[in-house]
């Protein structure tokens, strides 16, 4: 959102997990993850996300002597997972030794319409007002865009979009609003709400007809290597969308589980995937065939 608005050059230092666009690589982190998701299966992330739960531990270290040095004047951070990112919480109690006594902005949005907002919040935070006006007409007219050229369509598919394969998750929030607005039906997802674990049973009995794999934090390289987990399963095979050749890896942590202005992009791409007669088909580093 911050570089969207061309602040890319003030930016002092960033999370572990900011890749994009291709200058923050090089800024310095101030947050490190205790899991290793590369080396981890969905299964042993899971139980390592479980208990720290449920004995209130972080999931995130915070350097705050490298905060304390940089000594921003704005610090940018959310309250909508504590699974995904630093909660507010540990970024308040770091700043206590910040002397720059910097303003900080939480994030948490449900909807594309409270991530539109909080690019406003932001741009109205860092005096770019007129460059978060412009981001936002932009992705309205992206959208609007999408919404004309599926208005027409004679079938929207039932669509599952999976945020975990060990155990399976749906994706929530604003995911089951960007499948309606590609010109599908989110069977299983809620606008809105938060993800949420579903069986076996409740897939096979969505029958959805295009199934799309988009685990949370996941490459669509990573997410391959995770592929057993679901098509070893008994009813795998019985999905429409198997029978069909209609499962897709998506990169998620690009275009769908995180909220920011490539959530368009993630709805033209579904929209490709969803009616590939109307769109151009996504390119193979934002969407793959199982």
């Amino acid at each position: 959102m911050l570089c969207a608005l061309g602040l890319a050059d003030q930016l002092v230092a960033v999370s572990h997990e900011c890749d994009f666009p291709l200058e923050v690589r090089a800024k310095p982190r101030v947050t490190r993850s205790r899991i290793d998701p590369q080396r981890m299966s969905s299964r042993a992330i899971d139980e390592t996300v479980r208990a720290a739960i449920a004995k209130q531990e972080s999931l995130y270290d915070l350097d705050a002597e490298m905060l304390a040095r940089l000594a921003p004047d704005l610090i940018v951070t959310q309250q909508l997972c504590d699974v995904c990112a630093v909660d507010a919480s540990l970024v308040a109690k770091a700043l206590h030794a910040v002397p720059s006594h910097p303003r900080t902005v939480s994030l948490h949005p449900h909807t594309l319409e409270e991530m539109l907002g909080d690019i406003e919040r932001l741009g109205a935070a860092t005096g770019r007002q007129a460059e978060a006006e412009q981001l936002i007409r932009r992705s309205r007219e992206r959208m609007a865009e999408v919404g004309r050229r599926v208005a027409k369509v004679a079938h929207r598919p039932r669509v599952i979009c999976m945020e975990w394969f060990d155990p399976p998750m749906t994706s929530g929030h604003w995911v089951p609003e960007m499948v309606e607005r590609a010109g599908g039906t989110d069977v299983l997802g809620k606008a809105g709400k938060p993800s949420y674990y579903v069986t076996g049973e409740q897939i096979a009995a969505a029958k959805p007809e295009i199934l799309i794999l988009m685990p949370c934090g996941f490459s669509i390289e990573r997410a391959k290597t995770e592929r057993s987990q679901l098509t070893a399963q008994p009813w795998w095979n019985h999905l429409p969308a198997v029978r069909a050749g209609r499962v897709f890896f998506v990169d998620g942590p690009a275009y769908f589980n995180g909220a920011g202005p490539r959530l368009i992009d993630g709805i033209e791409l579904l929209a490709g995937l969803f009616h590939p007669s109307l769109f151009d088909s996504p390119s193979p580093v934002r969407a793959a065939a199982l």
